[in-house]
């Protein structure tokens, strides 16, 4: 949980997507619960899908020919695109 607080403390800095991959399964939901209860704004980058559908509510995807802006779950963004 104090890695959680760091994270929260420190929104500007992207200590969480280094150091997930290292993390047990304890502290990753500890950590998920943290960021689902910051009120603030999150922009991430993760390959974890289990991450991403946990916390994301707005898709910003960029390819070759633009950006795509999708206001919904991961899951939901998904669909949309036929990926499932």
């Amino acid at each position: 949980m104090l890695f959680g607080k760091l994270i929260l403390q420190t929104a500007q800095r992207d200590a969480a997507g280094r150091t997930y991959q290292h993390m047990d399964m304890e502290s990753i939901e500890a950590l998920n619960l943290a960021l689902e209860n910051y009120e603030g704004t999150l922009i991430f980058v993760s390959h974890d899908r289990e991450f991403v559908s946990s916390l994301a509510t707005r898709i910003i995807e960029l390819d070759a020919t633009g950006v795509i802006d999708f206001s919904g779950t991961y899951d939901e963004y998904l669909r949309s695109r036929g990926y499932v």
